[in-house]
């Protein structure tokens, strides 16, 4: 079963959004995050757009975001979320299909303006993250993982 995150509310129109995420951690066993302009933390990863593959999104939003080059482990599962964006003004329902790495090289400075990155804790990135579907993925991330 796909563990859902947020509330559907009811009569409002939701745009799908479709999305890809990654979990890449340091030697110290630490996790990178995002920070949005906004302040607000996620995942590393983002939109599918057009053709692309799930792999293949990681792939660039870790170019965009971060400028590394990954290579990805296990495929963690989906999760759902639904929210209202204020940035898009738009109500957006956000499947998230969430992947460990194996390792990762940065190749590049972010390609990306306007986002900042920091690497924490497991337990710490899951009080920062602010979506419910990217502490889930760190928690599944984390029962497979012990340390």
């Amino acid at each position: 079963m796909i563990p859902v995150f947020g509330v559907k509310e009811a009569e409002k129109n939701y745009k799908a959004r479709y999305a890809a995420y990654a979990i890449l951690v340091n030697d110290e066993e630490e996790i990178a995050l995002v920070q949005a302009p906004n302040g607000a933390f996620f995942l590393p990863g983002g939109e599918i757009e057009g053709n692309e593959t799930k792999e293949e999104a990681i792939e660039r939003e870790m170019l965009e975001e971060l400028g590394f080059e990954v290579v990805l482990a296990d495929y963690l599962g989906q999760a759902d979320e639904y929210f209202y964006s204020r940035h898009r003004t738009t109500y957006v329902y956000n499947p998230g299909y969430f992947y460990s790495t194996k390792s990762w090289v940065q190749v590049s400075e972010p390609l990306e303006e306007g986002n900042n990155s920091s690497w924490e804790s497991p337990k710490k990135a899951i009080e920062l993250l602010k979506r419910g579907s990217h502490k889930w993925a760190v928690e599944e991330w984390l029962k497979k993982n012990t340390f």
